[in-house]
């Protein structure tokens, strides 16, 4: 018998070392980022739709420092239509933030502060992430300040809907806890590093939350910092998905079974888009193959505006070579 207490004895103590390793790092995790997370505080213009008219309503999210002279990452849908941004420091300070740029594209904003003595995060390479690492998230969910979540990074490569309609790739998956409030907060690695920006929860399920990988917030932070926007082109065109007979893939040997059907062609825009005409199955762009809009979204980036490329369309079921020149889409 005394052998079973001594086993379990020494079981549980083994455990509880186990235990205290992992509270240990999320503490240590805890302490050395905190005083970079903020609260944002905005007031939104929305319609009452009782009365018709305007109001000021008030909402909050969460957001964190990148550097040391005041630039602030949060999510693009916690400022939008905002008339009015203040961001809560750690230390009790409430200042008025300046909005520098957003992307509604990939959901993420830049906000600017000017105060001293500020702490800011670093970004870690989400391209080295893997699966199953400690992921801890550090937000103001429900107004609730400086909440800290733990769990894993569950999948890497999601995409999700942004509300603008395009698709976000790089998406983070974990299932360290969310609620409305996180959004704009960091997701860390046991290093105290960022490795993305937590953005959306499925309502309906648990343990499905997201966060926009860093790398991704990164350079999109970095565009915004720098010229206000994030650039890209496009082709005056509205198209949707189609799906192409066995014959047609097998005739122009295509590599994906769907593409992208002209349906209207936008006059009186900055791009050269004459050649294109409505009914086109629009399958490469480029030779890169496009099977969906968000395709096309994928290879319309920066480098295209103002510069020829070849779209390759189906016409009359035979693939045609045609030139576009891609505008700026504002």
């Amino acid at each position: 018998m005394e052998n079973i207490y001594s086993f379990l004895d020494h079981t549980y103590n083994s455990d509880y070392q186990l235990l205290d390793v992992y509270s240990k790092t999320i503490t240590d995790v805890v302490s050395s980022v905190a005083e970079a997370v903020v609260h944002i505080q905005v007031q939104k213009e929305v319609i009452d739709r009782r009365t018709n008219q305007k109001q000021l309503v008030p909402a909050s999210g969460s957001g964190f420092i990148i550097s040391s002279d005041g630039f602030v990452i949060t999510n693009n849908h916690v400022i939008e239509k905002s008339k009015e941004i203040k961001v809560a420091l750690a230390d009790g300070r409430i200042v008025t933030a300046e909005l520098k740029g957003a992307d509604p594209s990939t959901d993420i904003a830049v906000l600017k502060i000017y105060e001293t003595g500020l702490k800011p995060l670093t970004m870690a390479d989400s391209d080295k992430l893997r699966p199953g690492q400690i992921a801890v998230a550090i937000g103001n969910p429900l107004g609730l300040q400086h909440t800290v979540t733990a769990g894993v990074v569950s999948a890497l490569g999601r995409t999700l809907r942004a509300n603008n309609g395009r698709m976000i790739d790089d998406i983070i998956q974990t299932d360290a806890s969310l609620n409305p409030g996180n959004s704009g907060g960091p997701l860390v690695n046991s290093a105290g590093q960022v490795i993305g920006v937590n953005t959306a929860t499925i309502a309906s399920a648990q343990g499905l939350c997201f966060a926009v990988s860093s790398n991704l917030a990164a350079y999109v932070a970095g565009k915004l910092i720098m010229d206000g926007k994030v650039k890209r082109a496009y082709l005056g065109i509205a198209g949707q998905l189609v799906n192409l007979s066995e014959r047609m893939i097998a005739a122009n040997r295509l590599e994906k079974k769907t593409g992208v059907y002209v349906f209207e062609i936008v006059a009186d825009q900055p791009v050269y888009n004459n050649e294109i005409r409505i009914g086109d199955i629009i399958v490469a762009l480029d030779d890169k193959p496009i099977g969906t809009v968000d395709d096309l979204h994928k290879v319309l980036n920066e480098k295209l505006i103002g510069h020829q490329a070849v779209l390759s369309v189906l016409r009359s079921g035979r693939k045609t070579d045609i030139k576009v020149v891609p505008g700026e889409m504002k």
